[in-house]
C-alpha cells in the first residue's frame, strides 16, 4: 500500500507538470496556426499568465466561494460535540491542526474537505451523512478528508483546475477572435498562395480547429483523471489514520444506496466530495463508459472492494 501511495503521488506531480505543458502548448499552436509563430509565443506566455491569476484567487479565496456555494454552516462544539470530538482525534492522528467544522444542509450523505493547507483547512459533512453514519463509519468518512487536508489535495485539485479554466478560456478567446478576424485573413492570403501553399494553409487551419474544439475535451479529462488518484490515494490514508477500512467501506455503502439526491450540487464542486454527487443513479441501473470517463470519482464499489481486501 505505501508503494501504491508513493507512485499516485509521483503520477500526481507529472500530471499537473504535464497540464502546463499542455496549456503552454495549447496557446503555442493556436497563435502560430492562425496567426505566426511569434504570436504563437505571446499566446503561450498569455495562457500561462492567466492560469497563474487564476490558481492566486483559487488559492486564496477558494475554500470560502465553495463553503458559500453549498450553503454550509459553522457549527460550535456545544452544537455537535460529537462531530468536534471525532475532527479532533483525526487530526491528532494526522499531525495536523484541527480543521474548522460546518454543516451541509443536505439529506444525501456526503462530505469535502476545502482550504489551502492544513493551517487553512474546514471539513464540512452533510445533515444526511450525520444521520445515517454511526460513529465508526462517520470516523472513516472523516479520515478520508483529513487525508486530503494531510496531502494538500485541494492545492493539487486547484492548479489543475485552473489549468483546465486557462485552456477554455483560451480556446474559446482565440476561437472568437479568429472567427471574426482571422478568418479574413486566412482566406485572403490562401487566394494569393499557390495552390501547393494553400493546401498546406488548410491542413493547419483544419488541425487547429481540431484543436480549438478537443482541447477544453482533453483538459478536463487530465483535471478528472487527476481526481480519481486522489481519491483511491484518500481512501487508503484514512483507512490506516483509523487503522479499520471496514468503518470507511460501510460509510461508502451507505453512500451507494442513498436515494437522495444532492441540491447544491454543481461541476464547479464536484472534485470536492466524497463521492460525486451530481449523477443520481436508479436502483438497478448501470453505469454507462462514459460515466467513467468523464466522473470526478472512482467508482464507488471498486473503492470499496479495495477497501475490503486492506
Amino acid at each position: 500500500m505505501y508503494e501504491q501511495i508513493a507512485k499516485n503521488k509521483r503520477r500526481t506531480i507529472l500530471m499537473i507538470i504535464g497540464s502546463f505543458v499542455f496549456l503552454g502548448a495549447v496557446g503555442f499552436v493556436l497563435g502560430a496556426v492562425f496567426y505566426s509563430p511569434a504570436e504563437g509565443i505571446v499566446w503561450m506566455c498569455v495562457g500561462l499568465v492567466i492560469a497563474g491569476i487564476q490558481s492566486f484567487v483559487s488559492l486564496r479565496y477558494g475554500d470560502k466561494l465553495v463553503l458559500r456555494a453549498t450553503r454550509a454552516r459553522a457549527v460550535s462544539p456545544e452544537e455537535n460535540p460529537r462531530l468536534h470530538n471525532l475532527v479532533e482525534g483525526m487530526a491528532i492522528a494526522a499531525g495536523i491542526p484541527k480543521p474548522d467544522i460546518y454543516v451541509v444542509p443536505e439529506q444525501a450523505p456526503n462530505a469535502f474537505a476545502t482550504g489551502r493547507d492544513p493551517e487553512h483547512a474546514s471539513i464540512a459533512v452533510t445533515e444526511g451523512l450525520l444521520e445515517m453514519m454511526n460513529r465508526v463509519e462517520l470516523e472513516g468518512v472523516l479520515a478520508h478528508e483529513m487525508s486530503h487536508i494531510l496531502d494538500r489535495d485541494m492545492l493539487v485539485n486547484t492548479v489543475v483546475g485552473t489549468l483546465v479554466g486557462a485552456v477554455v478560456l483560451i480556446t474559446e478567446f482565440m476561437f472568437r477572435m479568429w472567427f471574426w478576424g482571422g478568418l479574413t485573413g486566412n482566406r485572403r492570403s490562401s487566394s494569393s498562395s499557390s495552390s501547393g501553399g494553400g493546401m498546406v494553409q488548410v491542413i493547419f487551419l483544419v488541425a487547429g480547429i481540431a484543436l480549438l474544439i478537443l482541447a477544453p475535451i482533453f483538459a478536463q479529462l487530465i483535471k478528472m483523471s487527476v481526481s480519481r488518484r486522489r481519491e483511491y490515494l484518500a481512501d487508503a490514508q484514512g483507512a490506516m489514520l483509523t487503522r479499520y477500512p471496514p468503518g470507511l467501506a460501510s460509510a461508502l455503502r451507505k453512500i451507494a444506496d442513498s436515494p437522495n439526491a444532492m441540491r447544491v450540487a454543481s461541476n464547479a464542486t464536484n472534485h470536492f466530495w466524497l463521492n460525486e454527487p451530481t449523477r443520481l443513479r436508479r436502483k438497478g441501473e448501470k453505469a454507462s463508459w462514459t460515466d467513467g470517463l468523464f466522473s470526478s470519482h472512482p467508482p464507488i464499489q471498486e473503492r470499496i472492494r479495495i477497501l475490503e481486501e486492506m
